[in-house]
Order: C-alpha cells, then sequence, then structure tokens
C-alpha cells in the first residue's frame, strides 16, 4: 500500500486524508501544534463547499450542527437596512458552521490514529521510490507523495518556490470571534453584512445558541494595538450599530482574535514530482470571497480522484494542479477586489457600492451561488 505524506491537519489535510485513505493510500498527516484543535471560530459554506463535504461523506453532522442561512441582510454601518434577501426553500444558500464540527466531522472520518502532532516540517527529499519528508526533530518519513496542505506560511511551498517572495501585507486585518448565547439579539435574520466608514462587519448565527461575527479593518486603523484585539474592537464598535456591537462585546476574550490578512500572487506551477500543494498552501485567499475553507475542500476532491489506485502519482498530481489551478486563480484575484469595496473609506465608492446593493435584484445573490455550486471536477471524473 503506497504512502501519502500530508504537512498540514486543517480541514485541508484532513480532508485531502479522508480521499486519500479511501482510495487506498496508507495516509500520514503530519501537524506542527501539539494538539489536534482547529484554530478559528466558525465557516460559511457555500454550496461547493457542501457538495464537498457530501463527496467526503461528512456533510450530515456539519449540517445537522449548523445553520442555513435563510434571511440575509446587507445594512449600513449604522444598521440601516440596504437589502433583504429571503432565501425561499429550494434555493441555493449557505450554510454557517462552528470550525470544531466541521474540523472533528473530518477528524473523525480519517481517524486519529493518522495523525502526527508536535512534528513542524523542515523540508523534504525527492527520492527515486518517492519523497521523504524531513521534520524538525531530524527524522525523516518515507512516502510516494507529499502534500503541502500547511497554510499561508507553507514550508512545502517555501522549498518547492525558493525565488518567491514572503506572504505580503494584504491592506487588512480581520478580528473574528463567536458569542455563545447570543441567538436572540439577532431578531428575524440568519445573517446580516455591515457597510461602514472603513469597516465592513458581519454575523450570522451558527448554531442553536451561536453568533459568528467578524470585523474587516484598513491596517492604519488597528495601529500599535495589534497585540490587543479587545482594544481594536473597542474601538472599531464606536461607529457600528448597536446590535452588532452588543454580540461582539458579549465574546469571552478566549473566543474572539485578530489577524492581519496576507496575500501570495498566484502560482504557474503548484508542485514539483512526487510533491504538491493543497488549500491555502497553493492559493490563501481573502476572507472576503467566503471560500477558502470550500476551495480546500475542493483541492481534495480532486487529490482523490487523480490518485486512484494504480495511478501514476507525477503526472496525476500535474493534471491535479493543471484543474484546480485554473479554477482558484480567479478566486484569489477576485478577494482584493472584494475587500477594495467593502472596507473603504472611497466616497465614490461607497455611493457606487450601497446603489448597486440597493438596485441589484435579490434574486441575483442565489444566482452568483449556483456559479460555485457547479461540479468543479468535471475534467478529473
Amino acid at each position: 500500500m503506497p504512502t501519502a505524506l500530508i504537512v498540514g491537519a486543517g480541514i485541508g489535510g484532513l480532508a485531502a486524508g479522508v480521499v486519500l485513505r479511501r482510495a487506498g493510500w496508507d495516509v500520514r498527516i503530519f501537524e506542527r501544534a501539539s494538539s489536534s484543535r482547529e484554530l478559528g471560530f466558525a465557516l460559511a459554506l457555500a454550496p461547493n463547499a457542501l457538495a464537498a463535504l457530501r463527496e467526503l461523506g461528512v456533510a450530515e453532522p456539519v449540517i445537522r450542527d449548523g445553520f442555513m442561512t435563510r434571511t440575509f441582510e446587507v445594512r449600513r454601518g449604522d444598521g440601516t437596512v440596504l437589502k433583504r434577501i429571503e432565501f425561499a426553500a429550494g434555493q441555493v444558500h449557505s450554510l454557517v458552521a462552528l470550525r470544531p464540527v466541521v474540523h472533528g466531522s473530518l477528524l473523525d472520518a480519517v481517524g486519529a490514529d493518522v495523525l502526527v502532532l508536535d512534528s513542524p516540517a523542515a523540508g523534504y527529499d525527492v527520492t527515486k521510490d518517492g519523497v521523504t519528508l524531513r521534520l524538525a526533530d531530524g527524522r525523516g518519513i518515507e512516502g510516494a507523495v507529499l502534500v503541502g496542505a500547511d497554510g499561508v506560511g507553507s514550508a512545502v511551498r517555501r522549498q518547492l518556490h525558493p525565488a518567491e517572495p514572503e506572504p505580503r501585507r494584504g491592506g487588512f486585518h480581520a478580528i473574528r470571534g463567536v458569542t455563545h448565547g447570543a441567538v436572540d439579539r439577532l431578531g428575524d435574520v440568519s445573517a446580516a453584512v455591515y457597510l461602514g466608514d472603513g469597516i465592513e462587519a458581519g454575523l450570522a448565527r451558527a448554531d442553536s445558541s451561536a453568533v459568528y461575527w467578524y470585523m474587516s479593518l484598513l491596517d492604519a486603523d488597528v495601529g500599535i494595538d495589534a497585540a490587543n484585539p479587545r482594544a481594536v474592537l473597542e474601538r472599531a464598535l464606536r461607529s457600528l450599530d448597536r446590535q452588532f456591537a452588543s454580540i461582539a462585546l458579549a465574546a469571552r476574550p478566549e473566543d474572539l482574535r485578530l489577524d492581519r490578512l496576507l496575500q501570495r500572487d498566484p502560482l504557474d506551477m503548484w508542485g514539483d514530482g512526487p510533491v504538491t500543494l493543497l488549500g491555502d498552501a497553493a492559493h490563501p485567499v481573502l476572507p472576503y470571497t467566503a471560500q477558502g475553507a470550500a476551495l480546500a475542500l475542493e483541492d481534495a476532491v480532486a487529490l482523490g480522484l487523480v490518485l486512484k489506485p494504480g495511478a501514476d502519482p507525477v503526472p496525476a498530481l500535474r493534471l491535479y494542479e493543471q484543474v484546480r489551478s485554473k479554477r482558484t486563480r480567479r478566486v484569489v484575484r477576485l478577494g482584493p477586489r472584494i475587500g477594495a469595496m467593502t472596507t473603504t473609506r472611497s466616497r465614490t465608492r461607497t455611493i457606487l457600492r450601497n446603489l448597486g446593493i440597493r438596485l441589484l435584484p435579490g434574486v441575483l445573490l442565489s444566482a452568483s451561488l449556483n456559479l460555485h455550486a457547479r461540479d468543479p471536477h468535471r475534467l478529473l471524473r
């Protein structure tokens, strides 16, 4: 049985483990952290993410424990409603779920026995039989293929592309959190987005009691408080609707975090020989697209399709990269454009954005979600 080595036990790495184990591979997943707990709070899962979870066989627990978005509003920063959308039964829409639900479902599916914790990757060596993963503690692990699913600062990507610059600042910070026991404060909406002066904020019901929320801020507005998420949050909330503020301020300190958003340009080629990339290691996207987890899940499904029993791994990986890079490249480039419209102080952009939201029929939002719902793996089946 050939061995697949995966670096990173996030959502993409675990999903790759699920499909490769199902395809007959012996899977080992190496995680730098000492715990398998996934950082982060919740995920907005678009239709393509749900479709990938179904192919992985883990959609049922995620749908059961998450919350399907039924009513959505776009509001000004002060709470004035610009657009209200009711998703009718049968329309395509998204689901919001806490990260531990998604991550835990994937972990259950792949099996905890494949995880090797507290094992950061130091690099790899291509051999005549495949690849040897070098760990920071000096161990060498042999396998037939290596999948770098180790995030935007990927060690595997660094070795594959040594001349590539480090991830650059995207111009934005994000505060993200979850507030438990706050569903009653949402009123009659499942989710809402606030577009203020230099701020985009959003909240969404994530289960029976929890509300996931986030704020996008310009780097300049974070300033010297970057190490103090609560201080940044309190200052930013002064200009936002009281409903949002009451929910965000009720979060426990351990249930919020502040991150600088980073960007990388799309790669012309992801991998080489028996080595490839997956998820944010291959195509980090800004969160404005709501596609980061979805694309990683799609990558995993695609990897399982090409690395079927008897397949020659090297050409299979190049086919995977060819198909996936074409799809992900568009989303990577879309993120900064969306951020420039939603998190801006430009008077012209704000006027055009708000006018467009008012005039755009709500049914077109469901139609746009349908674009992501199309099968992205047609060429691989």
